[in-house]
């Protein structure tokens, strides 16, 4: 557990690296490989950064530990072991929304908490909005395992989360970025809502978060100085 505090100034370093390893790993290895044996290590890595996050807060500790081992089980039995059971997707799928979707939560506290602004808040500031994207994605899977067909544009329509994943982690970057190529479209009613509020959590994270940091950041300098 010491060595865990020792780790946690860097918390958000080591967050962002995972994060960017698990988005662009594909760049570094070839992409088979890459989905099917090294993407589910680094999410174990992603996921034991996130943990790293909340490693002060001493009433969460031991929910957390216990979530992260059950995180770890089922995302390595799901890849490794399992291959035609669809349930243990979905608890996979299930249970890394809502890590995901705390973890988000707890890095805007934590950027928002901050009483001046560093290295370490501008890398929390990024993860931040990074994990937004992620939880884009997994509305967006959620979208279409309840109403198969949601998006067009999609390599494959049916009920394997492993199937959709590459492109709806694309189409909801390309939402939050407010890029929309057009390639993968909402076609249904839920699927636009959904990109709807991907594309509102994108601007107001930057309107609201990243100006409060700023505003942090300039007030600072201005009492230096």
């Amino acid at each position: 557990m010491k060595r865990l505090f020792d780790l946690y100034p860097h918390r958000f370093t080591i967050f962002l690296i995972s994060l960017l390893f698990v988005l662009f790993g594909t760049l570094l290895v070839p992409f088979d490989l890459f989905n099917t044996y090294v993407t589910p290590i680094f999410f174990v890595v992603n996921i034991l950064a996130g943990t790293l996050l909340i490693s002060k807060k001493k009433k969460l500790h031991g929910f957390f530990i216990a979530l992260f081992v059950i995180i770890i089980v089922v995302v390595l039995f799901s890849s490794y072991v399992v291959t035609e059971e669809k349930v243990y997707r979905y608890i996979e799928f299930a249970i890394l929304f809502s890590f995901y979707c705390f973890v988000t939560f707890e890095i805007i506290a934590q950027v928002w908490q901050s009483t001046k602004v560093n290295r370490g808040v501008i890398l929390g500031l990024m993860c931040g909005y990074i994990c937004i994207g992620l939880v884009g994605f997994f509305i967006c899977m959620a979208v279409e395992l309840l109403e198969p067909g949601s998006f067009s544009g999609l390599p494959a329509i049916d009920l394997n989360p492993e199937s959709n994943r590459d492109g709806l982690i694309y189409y909801s970057f390309i939402t939050l970025l407010t890029i929309g190529y057009g390639d993968i479209n909402p076609v249904s009613d839920l699927a636009r809502n959904a990109s709807v509020l991907i594309g509102l959590l994108g601007q107001f994270y930057l309107v609201i978060v990243t100006a409060v940091v700023i505003e942090k950041y300039i007030r600072h300098s201005g009492k230096t100085e």
